[in-house]
């Protein structure tokens, strides 16, 4: 994949606004933190990683643009302020509390020192960030069959990264494999994540990949086309409950009922040891408006209330294995070890 979700230039962060894509390619200019996150909460950038990167800069262009003096106060500000603005994804606030504790440690050289200590950690976590989801996707390319049809939900590809992907890297690593992997993706609705995103990102790379409502994925198991599915994740529970977009757990409970492996990738930034399960994890409810309306249009009668959580939360139990970028993790009888792989 040739495009990043994001790149700074001087004192700015640029952010691809996925809310246009396919239709038009618009890129944002950033300037302050409390900027990038109105960016993040608004899904101009989304996707757990990619949103951490986006958050890391935030805190670097606010050092860059702002004054010296408080520049240590204003910083810790800014990280409530990211940090509040998606709160399911670990990444974001893991890659916030990186940045502030270099801001830290470098306070007493003086604002200058901190500006330059900010624009290097943040330019290194996107670094990582991509050598991890190449680490990670060639972890994950070994459970891939070939020629297999991989079904996959919202979007965890290079869109949602600092490039490359996560789910999607899996499936890119593959094909570079040699393995010649199909792709079904679900629209994963009501952003259309899927249908917007992933099949942009994977037509964009000549896969062979088709869209399917969320709603025929049971269906389409049924009939025996789809021979694994591999997601993302938003946080992962010490005992591996992983917290995706909504639809990801009905995926798993029907992937369990066909006999059906279900992988998860994501960085072990994503892993969330203070979190002990899922029902600790804290799930966004997004904008009533998402479901009432398609495209500006209204769709759904006067007066009637929505339900519009943006993530649910996949047992363990229902989860093969986890890839990170330490390598394939698989669930013990009591849930998923992180210290060990296989």
């Amino acid at each position: 994949m040739d495009i990043s979700p994001l790149y700074r230039e001087s004192g700015s962060l640029f952010m691809l606004d996925q809310r246009l894509l396919p239709s038009r390619e618009v890129w944002l200019e950033y300037r302050d933190a409390a900027g990038v996150a109105a960016g993040i909460r608004d899904m101009v950038v989304r996707g757990a990683p990619a949103i951490g990167i986006a958050a890391a800069y935030g805190i670097a262009i606010e050092a860059m643009n702002g004054p010296d003096a408080g520049i240590g106060e204003r910083l810790e500000l800014a990280g409530r302020v990211l940090v509040a603005a998606r709160p399911t994804a670990v990444n974001l606030a893991w890659a916030v509390g990186r940045m502030l504790a270099v801001a830290r440690s470098t306070s007493t050289s003086g604002a200058a020192a901190v500006r330059e200590a900010l624009v290097a950690e943040a330019d290194l976590i996107l670094r990582e960030d991509v050598e991890m989801n190449r680490m990670m996707g060639r972890h994950g390319a070994t459970l891939i069959p070939p020629g297999a049809t991989v079904m996959t939900h919202c979007n965890a590809g290079a869109l949602a990264t600092g490039g490359w992907g996560t789910a999607l890297g899996v499936i890119r690593a593959a094909r570079e494999a040699g393995l010649d992997p199909r792709v079904v993706a679900c629209e994963t609705r009501p952003y259309l994540q899927g249908a917007r995103l992933t099949a942009w990102e994977l037509v964009r790379d000549g896969f062979d990949v088709t869209l399917i409502t969320d709603n025929s994925a049971g269906w389409q198991m049924s009939r025996g086309l789809i021979d694994c599915v591999i997601v993302g994740a938003d946080r992962i529970a010490a005992n591996g409950d992983t917290a995706n977009k909504i639809g990801t757990f009905t995926h798993a409970v029907m992937a369990a009922r066909f006999g059906i492996p279900f992988y998860v990738a994501a960085p072990r930034s994503t892993l969330d040891p203070a979190t002990p399960d899922g029902s600790r994890i804290r799930i966004e409810e997004r904008d009533p408006c998402e479901v009432l309306s398609f495209a500006g249009v209204r769709v759904a009668a006067e007066g009637v209330k929505v339900l519009n959580p943006s993530f649910d939360v996949t047992p363990w139990q229902l989860i093969t294995a986890i890839v990170t970028e330490s390598g394939i993790h698989r669930p013990g009888p009591d849930g998923f070890h992180f210290t060990e792989c296989n």
